[in-house]
Order: C-alpha cells, then sequence, then structure tokens
C-alpha cells in the first residue's frame, strides 16, 4: 500500500492522538506500507517537519505543488531529474516575466520561501480572479485555493500528474495507493481515479469538485483520523489503524 498524502490539514490535521495513531501504525508497517508526502511545502520545510522524530519521514516527495518529484533518505529531499526535466522545460525562464506581471497586482503578495519551478502568493481581501486570467497567456497554470494561496504553475503540473509519474517510475499499483488531502490545491490528486480521502474540514469548492468522483471518500474524521477512516473504507489494508468512538 501507498500513501500518498497532504501535508497541512491532513497528515498534520487532527488531535494530537489521532496523528500518533496514525504515525505508530505507519512505523510498524514501514515495509509494506510507502509513505509519500504530496504538498505545497518546499523541500527545506518538508526536512524541518520529521526532524524531531515524531512525523515519520517518507520515502518519497511530490513538493512545490507537484513541481518537485524526489526521493527522501532521512536528511534531505533529493529530486530526481528525469522525473523532473519536463517540468523545468516547460517552466523555462518564465519566472521574471511573471513577476513582473504580477507585480502590478497589489492584492498578492510572494511568499517568502525558496522556488523551483513556481510562484506562489498571499491573497488579501481585495483579490478576485479575474485578476491573474491574463497569466494563460504566459503559458501557466493559476490555482487558487485555502481562501489565501495561490500559486503560478508550469502548464499541465500539478499533485496528480506528478504523483502519477512517480507511481509509473517506481511501478506501484494504483489499486494499492489513498491520496489524501483537504484544499483545491488537491482535486487534481482525486481526479487520477486513485483511492481518495477528502478529509473532515475540507474546503467547501474541494467538496463541490469531488461530488462527482466515486473514489473520493468524504471522510468525517480530521486530518489523520479521516486517512484512518478512508484506510478501512477503501478496505486497503488487512489490518488498519484503529478506528476510536
Amino acid at each position: 500500500m501507498v500513501l500518498a498524502t497532504d501535508l497541512d490539514g491532513t497528515f498534520l490535521g487532527g488531535p494530537r492522538e489521532d496523528r500518533a495513531r496514525l504515525y505508530d501504525w505507519l512505523r510498524a508497517r514501514a515495509d509494506e506500507v510507502a509513505l509519500f508526502f504530496v504538498t505545497g511545502r518546499d523541500p527545506g520545510a518538508i526536512t524541518e517537519i520529521c526532524a524531531d522524530g515524531f512525523v515519520p519521514a517518507p520515502c518519497h516527495v511530490i513538493g512545490d505543488v507537484g513541481t518537485t518529484i524526489a526521493r527522501f533518505d532521512g536528511r534531505a529531499v533529493r529530486p530526481i531529474p528525469e522525473l523532473e526535466a519536463e517540468i523545468a522545460e516547460t517552466w523555462g525562464d518564465r519566472a521574471g516575466a511573471l513577476r513582473a506581471a504580477v507585480a502590478r497586482i497589489p492584492s498578492l503578495r510572494e511568499q517568502d520561501t525558496p522556488f523551483r519551478y513556481r510562484l506562489s502568493y498571499h491573497y488579501d481581501a481585495g483579490f478576485h480572479p479575474d485578476q491573474v486570467a491574463h497569466l494563460s497567456e504566459l503559458g501557466v497554470d493559476v490555482l487558487i485555493s485555502h481562501g489565501r494561496f495561490l500559486d503560478i504553475l508550469p502548464r499541465g503540473v500539478s499533485k496528480g500528474p506528478s504523483l502519477l509519474r512517480l507511481l509509473d517510475h517506481l511501478g506501484v499499483k494504483a489499486d494499492r495507493v489513498l491520496v489524501a488531502g483537504d484544499t483545491l490545491n488537491d482535486l487534481s490528486m482525486f481526479q487520477t481515479g486513485l483511492h481518495g480521502a477528502v478529509v473532515g474540514g475540507a474546503e467547501t469548492e474541494l467538496l463541490e469538485a469531488v461530488s462527482p468522483l466515486p473514489r473520493a471518500h468524504v471522510c468525517q474524521g480530521i486530518g489523520a483520523a479521516g486517512i484512518i477512516e478512508a484506510i478501512h473504507a477503501h478496505a486497503l489494508h488487512p489490518e488498519p489503524p484503529e478506528i476510536l468512538p
């Protein structure tokens, strides 16, 4: 089995006791359940999250909203060049022109994080999606999520397509994979047709978007508890973590 999970609000979400129950189960079955992080976080942030030992380390990472595809060796995220080559080529040298185009929009503030093949912004109450409609002319996709984030990505690149690329590279069978998330930047994972866990507390826009997707299980449990619930619902492991009343 593979658990391919978003971090904030999902794998890192919910009460500590629920997270500990899932994390301990993953550690005890590390030889039979592979953990992938599929996140908007950058490589440095992922390393910090795993540093204190409470959060189990993944074996692979889809980071930067799908623009990083990497292994994790326990100390650092190691990008896989052959899987990122098309992403890098699609992104090209657009960053300068994109920054210039966005600079004219006062409701956007660039995030303080290293970027590889993307740009990401916070937006305020004065923002409207029409303000960035012109960016499509520069060969990129714009992804808005969580009521405050805007990501500019290479066209056709996001969490779902990058995860499929990694699974194909590793020879993983699709019917043994569970994807988990809670915001619109996770939608492309559910659109892959893989087993899904839309964890409790997910944003309304995501719930509406996944409603026609039969494998996207909408969970009652928040964060880690929702992931546990979905492992049971999809019957993905013969000894799943315990669901507490």
